[in-house]
């Protein structure tokens, strides 16, 4: 592998997840990858504050998208990073979250691959983990979750998407993409068999100035979704862990789950 400190290695790509959104949650590599950088494509989820660890000279390149609104099309991405790379620049691919998470990142690596060029992977902590422990939500559990998922919630397909027994006792489900299609989502989950009280938390701008944890019931999802005028960039958790993320009430939540887990007990006996 080329040593990415190396001032001699020329040409490659160097593909960086930034996280959540807060700049403190970098790790040391990313931040040592933008430092070498001289071109820096960037999405439109990463906080602005992240480019400042790229040497000054450095170009930045916007390729924010927004639903069914692309700056640029991931083909004429993908060009465009292969173009600079092929002209000897270090191109860091900075995307929010982790790259390998919904993030395009395997498209983009197939692309640069088949071009000849190197390209090296450096992880990032995914909007999931890092909103979730803002608010204190454990997406597992010993005791009431043993499995967690993650699913995108696009309109586009959602219909045709099995998510059957992702989601119910002892399981958590992450929706990342699902605002606008809230309703439709609790829709799909309660045919599928998920309790219509099914706790659920909806995080919304999460790490980031102004973030919001909303919580409330899987029937009533699209519904506080609205009220609240919630906007993306949020994350939909769906499960009974939910419960233990109100820091202010989390005996009331223990509580209440072995209240949940009890009348499940008594109504298989």
């Amino acid at each position: 592998m080329v040593s990415l400190l190396d001032p001699e290695a020329r040409g490659r790509v160097i593909l960086v997840g930034a996280g959540p959104g807060d700049p403190g949650l970098l790790t040391v590599r990313a931040v040592e990858a933008l430092r070498v950088a001289d071109v820096v494509v960037h999405d439109g989820l990463i906080d602005m504050r992240v480019l400042d660890h790229a040497p000054a000279a450095a170009q930045r390149i916007s390729v924010a998208k927004q639903r069914d609104r692309h700056t640029l099309p991931q083909e004429a991405i993908n060009a465009l990073i292969i173009a600079h790379v092929k002209a000897g620049s270090v191109v860091v691919r900075l995307k929010g979250g982790d790259p390998f998470v919904f993030g395009r990142g395997g498209e983009e690596v197939e692309a640069v691959r088949a071009a000849g060029l190197p390209v090296e992977v450096i992880p990032g902590v995914s909007s999931a983990l890092g909103c979730a422990a803002e608010v204190m939500l454990p997406l597992t559990h010993r005791d009431w979750s043993s499995a967690v998922s993650f699913v995108a919630g696009t309109c586009k397909g959602l219909s045709e998407q099995n998510w059957s027994g992702l989601a119910g006792q002892g399981r958590t489900l992450v929706i990342y993409m699902g605002v606008t299609c809230s309703t439709a989502i609790a829709d799909k989950l309660m045919a599928d068999g998920v309790a219509p009280d099914m706790p659920v938390a909806v995080l919304e701008r999460g790490t980031l100035e102004g973030s919001r944890a909303m919580r409330t019931l899987l029937a009533d999802l699209g519904d506080m979704i609205l009220r609240e005028k919630v906007v993306s960039p949020a994350i939909i958790v769906v499960g009974e862990v939910v419960l233990l993320s109100d820091a202010d009430n989390r005996l009331k939540g223990y509580a209440a789950l072995a209240e949940r887990q009890a009348e499940t007990t008594k109504d298989e006996a």
